[in-house]
C-alpha cells in the first residue's frame, strides 16, 4: 500500500472522528430539548374549560354613578350636626342683631346665623328653659318649627310671638374613613413605567408599601366615588378590577378569628392554585365591588353598600401579582399581564421578542445559516391540588386560525422550544454548511 493511499485513509478517519465531535457540538449547541428532554403535554383544545383564561377584552367599566349617593333634596339633620340657632331674649339679647358665623373653609355652606348648638348622639339638641328637642331626621326648616314651637307653644308660652327665632346649619357632620391604595403607589408606578418602556417586563418588583389617607367626609358626601376621587381618582391599570370595603365600625374581631381558624380547620392548602389560599371574608362585614362588568350584567349593588361610616376602610389592590413567566428559546422574564384586554399565546410571544413564522440566523460551528424558527410552545398552568397542566401549542396553527390562540392565565410560564423535526432539520442544515460546502470545494 502506497504512502499516499494510507495518508488518504488517515486523512478520512480525522475528519470523521471531527465530523462526529462537530455532530456531538451542534446537537448541544441547538439544546435538543424536544429529543433528550420529552414534557408530557396535552393538545390546546383539549384544556378544560375551567382551566382556561376568563376573556376581560368584552367587560365594560361599571357606571361611577352607581358608586355616588342620592343627594336628598333637602338637608336632614342627625347627630354631629351643628346648627346656628338665634332666639332672641334667649340666645341674644332683644334688639341685638344675630350673630354671623363662617362656615369651614372646604364647605360648600353658606354663613350661618346664631349661636353654635350641636346635634347630640341621641339625635336630640339642648337649649336653654326647654327640654331637649328631638331632631335627627328633620329638615332645617322643620327643626325651626319644632323649636318655635317649644317657645311659643303651650299654655305658658316662653317667649312672645313677635319673638325672632332663626336656626341655620353652621356645620354639617363629618364621617371618618380610610383609602388604602397601592395602585397609585411608588411601586405601582414603577410597575406602570416598565410596562410601557419594556413591554412589560417586571425586573424589580420595588418597593411594596401603599399609600394611606384619612378623610373627614361630609354628609351626602360619604360614598365610594367621593373617596376615591379624593385619593387619585378611579383605580388605573396598576389596580385590580375591583375595590374592597371593609366595615370598621361594624367588626367583630372575635368572630373574623373564630371563622378564620374554622376556615383552616377545613381548608388545605393545595387545594388552591398556586398555593394561596384567598382571604376569609365575612359578607356581613365586608363588601366586593367589581369595576368592570361583562355586557348586560347589572351589578348587585344597593346604595347602602356604597354609602361609608366611620371607621370604614376602603382597599385598592395592585395588579403586581398578575404576571406570566417567560421560559426556553423566549428568554427568562416575568412580565405583567393586562388587564383590560386580551393577551393571546402569539401576542405574548412576540411581545417576548420572538420572531414567528420567519428563518432566522444562528451562529453554528460552519458561520451563518438560515434556521428553522421554533414553533414548538408549552403553557405550563398551575390548577388546584397543587398540580399543573402542561398544555402544548403549535404556533403554525395560531397563526392560520386565530381560534387556536389559546389566552395567557396569571401565573403562567410559556416556555417555548423546537419540535423534534425543527432540530433535525436544523442540525442537519448546520452539518452541511459547516462541513459539506468545505468538501465541495476540496
Amino acid at each position: 500500500m502506497s504512502s499516499s493511499t494510507t495518508n488518504k485513509q488517515a486523512r478520512i478517519g480525522i475528519s470523521r472522528t471531527i465530523t462526529a465531535i462537530a455532530i456531538l457540538a451542534s446537537l448541544s449547541m441547538t439544546g435538543c430539548t424536544a429529543l433528550f428532554n420529552p414534557i408530557e403535554t396535552i393538545p390546546a383544545n383539549r384544556v378544560p374549560a375551567q382551566f382556561l383564561a376568563e376573556p376581560q377584552a368584552n367587560k365594560v367599566p361599571i357606571d361611577v354613578a352607581r358608586l355616588r349617593q342620592t343627594k336628598p333634596e333637602f338637608y336632614t339633620l342627625d347627630s354631629d350636626d351643628v346648627l346656628g340657632v338665634f332666639i332672641e331674649g334667649v340666645l341674644g339679647n332683644f334688639d341685638e342683631a344675630p350673630p354671623v358665623q363662617l362656615p369651614d373653609p372646604n364647605s360648600d355652606l353658606p354663613p350661618a346665623i346664631g349661636f353654635p348648638v350641636p346635634v347630640r348622639e341621641d339625635g336630640t339638641a339642648s337649649l336653654p328653659l326647654v327640654k331637649p328637642i328631638p331632631l335627627r331626621g328633620l329638615t332645617i326648616q322643620q327643626a325651626e318649627a319644632l323649636i318655635t314651637r317649644a317657645y311659643r307653644g303651650g299654655e305658658q308660652p316662653i317667649l312672645k310671638e313677635d319673638s325672632r327665632i332663626i336656626v341655620t346649619l353652621l356645620r354639617e357632620r363629618t364621617y371618618r374613613v380610610f383609602v388604602v391604595r397601592q395602585d397609585n403607589s411608588r411601586a405601582a408606578q414603577g410597575l406602570q413605567f416598565q410596562g410601557q418602556q419594556r413591554g412589560g417586563v417586571v425586573s424589580d418588583r420595588g418597593d411594596q408599601s401603599s399609600r394611606g389617607f384619612v378623610l373627614q367626609l361630609p354628609a351626602y358626601q360619604n360614598d365610594v366615588l367621593n373617596s376615591l376621587t379624593r385619593t387619585g381618582g378611579l383605580p388605573g391599570v396598576n389596580a385590580k378590577n375591583e375595590i374592597r370595603i371593609l366595615r370598621g365600625s361594624r367588626v367583630d374581631i372575635a368572630r373574623r378569628d373564630e371563622q378564620l381558624s374554622e376556615f383552616y380547620r377545613s381548608n388545605r392548602p393545595d387545594q388552591f392554585p398556586y398555593g394561596v389560599i384567598p382571604a376569609v371574608t365575612d359578607a356581613t362585614n365586608a363588601i366586593q365591588i367589581p369595576m368592570r362588568l361583562n355586557p348586560g350584567v347589572v351589578p348587585d349593588l344597593r346604595e347602602e353598600d356604597i354609602i361609608l361610616r366611620d371607621g370604614d376602610i376602603i382597599y385598592v389592590d395592585s395588579r403586581e401579582s398578575e404576571v406570566y413567566y417567560t421560559g426556553g428559546l423566549l428568554g427568562g422574564g416575568e412580565r405583567v399581564l393586562p388587564r383590560d384586554y386580551d393577551l393571546d399565546v402569539l401576542a405574548a410571544v412576540s411581545l417576548a421578542g420572538a420572531g414567528i413564522g420567519t428563518n432566522q440566523q444562528t451562529g453554528l460551528i460552519g458561520g451563518a445559516a438560515q434556521r428553522v424558527p421554533p414553533t414548538e410552545l408549552i403553557v405550563l398552568r398551575r390548577i388546584p391540588g397543587n398540580r399543573q397542566l402542561a398544555i402544548r401549542i403549535d404556533l403554525n396553527d395560531t397563526i392560520n386560525d386565530p381560534r387556536q390562540r389559546m389566552l395567557v392565565k396569571s401565573g403562567d410560564t410559556l416556555i417555548l422550544r423546537f419540535k423534534p423535526q425543527e432540530e433535525i432539520i436544523n442540525f442537519a442544515s448546520g452539518v452541511f454548511f459547516t462541513f459539506g460546502i468545505r468538501d465541495l470545494f476540496r
